[in-house]
């Protein structure tokens, strides 16, 4: 490691932390913003990306010296005071650590799909822009051996600060790809023998009583509007048994039900495996 102290936001060593709020909304060309000191663990151990500079308060760096030792030689460590810190990020950086990574490669759907083993476990997601709620599905694809991820071109992109920070480092441990159109994928899993399987609080079947194929691709649609009429009519639908006089789950609650209900342990010890084999 190579440490820096820096004594004015406006050196040039740390632009890449500047104002991220803000620069969150308009992309900083191919890289990210990672937080936290558990966030930073999972990033440096997942294959697929690159670390390229940590800012850490002064007083976080002798906690976080072990974690460090994981880094690759030569990366910069810039070293502020919680003043400094605060000016360079735009607001009050509570957990006092910050990182810059590169996703390495972005495969296509097809890429993706073509690394995936025998048995299989996948999520599409569909119109969920709430980075909130797509880090929450990361997070819980993550505890449930979910294989892979698929998103929509109307979700949010799942390496955005805070859905990496609400995914505790999940949007690392599980492959992901973009898709451009959610029916013509479908038929594409389809011919890959996956079994698609769309959640909707109308499903024709409750979730419990639904046996998974090997190859399963389970599609969740955002809140409220739920996933388009035409993809519930191609696929076999499941639903979640709440109270009658109740509306719905949160689309995160419901994806962590239902990749319980399709998971076991066998499943989750092979896509362990895989996810290493299969990350970009």
């Amino acid at each position: 490691m190579t440490i820096v102290r820096i004594a004015d936001a406006g050196d040039p060593r740390v632009a890449a932390y500047r104002h991220i709020r803000e620069r969150d909304l308009v992309g900083r060309q191919g890289l990210f913003v990672a937080e936290g000191k558990v966030v930073l663990d999972v990033l440096l151990s997942a294959p697929g990306y690159d670390l390229q500079s940590v800012l850490v308060l002064e007083s976080r760096y002798p906690g976080l010296e072990a974690t460090l030792r994981k880094a690759p030689p030569g990366l910069p460590v810039f070293v502020a005071s919680p003043d400094v810190m605060d000016a360079i990020a735009g607001f009050h950086i509570h957990r006092g650590i910050l990182a810059i990574g590169r996703r390495r490669t972005t495969p296509s759907a097809d890429e993706l799909l073509a690394r995936l083993p025998d048995r299989a476990l996948v999520l599409v997601l569909v119109g969920i822009s709430n980075h909130d709620n797509v880090g929450s599905i990361f997070r819980n694809a993550a505890a449930f051996g979910t294989a892979a991820v698929f998103a929509d071109p109307t979700c949010c992109d799942p390496l955005y600060r805070k859905a990496i920070r609400v995914s505790v480092g999940g949007v690392f441990r599980v492959p992901f790809a973009r898709i451009d159109d959610t029916a013509a994928f479908a038929g594409t899993l389809l011919d890959h023998g996956f079994q698609p399987i769309a959640l909707s609080p109308r499903g024709e079947t409750d979730i419990r009583h639904l046996k998974p194929a090997d190859r399963t691709a389970l599609f969740l649609g955002a809140e409220g509007a739920g996933l388009p009429a035409p993809l519930l009519s191609a696929m076999r639908t499941v639903r979640i048994a709440i109270a009658d006089d109740f509306d719905s789950l949160n689309v995160a609650a419901t994806s962590a039900i239902a990749l319980h209900r399709l998971s076991d342990l066998e499943w989750l010890s092979s896509t362990a495996a895989a996810r290493s084999s299969s990350a970009p």
